[in-house]
C-alpha cells in the first residue's frame, strides 16, 4: 500500500463520478451549493451552505465567504471541516473531508482579486451588504449589483479547501453503495457497507 500520497496533479478517481453526477442535476442551481460542516469558536458544530466556485487542482476546490462572518474565525481556529455535497437527481451524497489552506498573503491578495473580477455584478453585491448576523437594519443599503470595476473589500474572503477523504454514497439499488477514497492512500477505493 502506497501511503506517500497522489500523485501531485493526477486526477483522483471520484472526480468524473462527482463531475458526472453534477452533470445528472442539469443547470439546477442547488448542484453547485453545498454544505460545510466546521467547529465554532465555544466548540459547537457549524453547517452553513455556501456555493461551489471552482476546482484549483485536482483535489482542491475554492469557495468565498464574508470575513465579517463567524465561520471565517472558526476556520481560523480549526481548519480541518467536511463539505456534503448531496446531488439529488444523480441520487447521491459526496462527503469531502478536508483543511482550509492559508496562501501566502501575495497568492492570496491575488486569487482574491481575480476571483472577484469573475463574479457577476449580482453576485458580488452580497458583499456590499451589512455585517451577516447583525441586527436588522431597514433602512441598511442591500445593493442588488455592485458593478464592474467596484473596489474588491476586504470581507470578500477566498476559501481554499484541500481535500484529504471523499466519500461517495449513491442512494440507489438495493442495498445503496458507499465507497470512500483518502489521499494518503493514493485515492485507493474502498468499498463500505451504506
Amino acid at each position: 500500500m502506497d501511503l506517500s500520497g497522489p500523485t501531485p496533479g493526477a486526477m483522483p478517481p471520484w472526480r468524473p463520478l462527482l463531475k458526472a453526477a453534477q452533470r445528472r442535476e442539469g443547470r439546477s442551481p442547488h448542484a453547485r451549493w453545498l454544505q460545510l460542516a466546521s467547529l465554532g469558536l465555544d466548540g459547537a458544530p457549524r453547517v452553513r451552505t455556501l456555493v461551489f466556485r471552482c476546482w484549483v487542482d485536482a483535489h482542491s476546490l475554492d469557495l468565498f465567504t464574508d470575513g465579517r462572518s463567524p465561520k471565517a474565525a472558526e476556520l481560523q481556529a480549526e481548519p480541518r471541516l467536511e463539505l456534503c455535497w448531496l446531488l439529488p437527481k444523480a441520487r447521491c451524497q459526496f462527503r469531502l473531508r478536508g483543511d482550509r489552506l492559508r496562501l501566502n498573503a501575495e497568492a492570496e491578495a491575488q486569487e482574491r482579486r481575480r476571483h472577484w473580477h469573475q463574479l457577476s455584478p449580482g453576485a458580488r453585491a452580497l458583499w456590499g451588504w451589512p455585517p451577516p448576523g447583525a441586527p436588522f437594519d431597514p433602512a441598511a443599503a442591500f445593493p442588488c449589483e455592485l458593478a464592474d470595476g467596484s473596489p474588491l473589500p476586504e470581507c470578500f474572503e477566498l476559501l481554499r479547501i484541500q481535500i484529504s477523504q471523499v466519500e461517495l454514497l449513491e442512494l440507489k439499488g438495493h442495498p445503496h453503495q458507499r465507497r470512500r477514497w483518502r489521499a494518503d492512500q493514493g485515492w485507493a477505493e474502498h468499498w463500505l457497507n451504506p
